[in-house]
């Protein structure tokens, strides 16, 4: 969906994380949509609260979408300090700044489904009134800084708090399990693999969204969110769980590759929800937003940005 604005004011929109897997589809989602609009794309030192005032003051935004931190369960593990460090301490940091420096500025925040946690074992689909309870250190992490900026709307802070379900696309770290496959395969399909694909848990089940639409709803909410109360969580989800292992006999099948399937204990996480699904009506109400992208488009696409590697 590409939203038109009104050129008769740029915007000013001020982007951390730009340059990672998101940031990179959020800014050419952008570029289409607010095509006026005047971007801060530099990497701000977001733990250092004195950097982040500083760009806050000289760039004075009208928004913010705030995507840098850790986004890796697995990294966040093996460093904690560092997780805590920059999902919670830099988002305050971000928060303070805008609030102090930039009142008007609308934050948009890149929570995670995760931060629900074990809540997915209720067995029904999670949405903005379900509580939190991270079950591992990431989720921990974003948890206290989604909380923590909630706190910060009732002192005035514009923020909207986004909690997307997994997300993946062309681009993607292999670290992530949809690129985690499909890169193995495309090493199988090159021959450069032995045709063995090693997984991790194949029995859980998630919800998927590609990473376009994800960006879509921050866009949406960026230029169209003044209608949406201060502090508004929006759940973003498909409304459909798959199975990890359908994922990769997907994958497979849009391969046609012929492989062996082998547990890797180093891929398997010391606790893992069986199920996680939600839904996203909010999102629906307030932005009109519901995804477009076909599964299968999703991972054709990322099934052939890996065959263009090293090419």
């Amino acid at each position: 969906m590409v939203i038109h604005v009104p050129n008769d004011r740029s915007l000013r929109i001020m982007i951390t994380g730009g340059n990672g897997f998101v940031g990179r589809y959020l800014i050419e989602a952008l570029s289409h949509s607010a095509p006026d609009a005047i971007l801060y794309t530099n990497r701000i030192e977001i733990t250092d609260p004195a950097v982040v005032s500083q760009a806050v003051i000289d760039f004075q935004p009208d928004a913010c979408i705030h995507l840098a931190g850790i986004t890796s369960i697995g990294e966040a593990r093996q460093n904690p300090d560092l997780a805590w460090n920059v999902n919670l301490h830099g988002t305050l940091n971000i928060g303070r700044a805008i609030l102090q420096w930039a009142p008007a500025c609308r934050l948009i925040y890149a929570s995670t489904a995760e931060a629900w946690g074990t809540s997915f074992r209720q067995g029904t689909p999670v949405d903005e009134n379900v509580p939190l309870a991270p079950a591992n250190t990431y989720a921990a992490s974003k948890a206290a800084a989604d909380l923590a900026l909630g706190a910060m709307a009732e002192e005035g802070l514009q923020v909207i708090r986004f909690r997307p379900f997994n997300h993946t696309g062309p681009g993607q770290d292999i670290k992530f399990v949809v690129p985690a496959f499909a890169s193995q395969i495309i090493q199988i399909e090159r021959g450069l693999q032995p045709p063995v694909i090693y997984v991790g848990n194949l029995s859980a089940e998630r919800d998927f969204l590609d990473v376009r639409d994800v960006v879509s709803a921050y866009v949406q909410a960026t230029l169209l969110g003044d209608t949406i109360k201060p502090g508004t969580i929006v759940p973003l989800c498909s409304g459909q769980t798959r199975s990890i292992s359908s994922i990769l006999n997907e994958l497979i099948l849009l391969s046609g590759v012929t492989a062996r399937i082998e547990v890797d204990k180093e891929r398997l996480r010391p606790i893992d929800i069986p199920v996680a699904t939600g839904s996203a009506r909010l999102a629906h109400s307030t932005l009109g937003w519901a995804p477009t992208i076909p599964w299968t488009t999703t991972l054709s696409d990322i099934l052939q940005y890996f065959r263009t590697l090293d090419k």
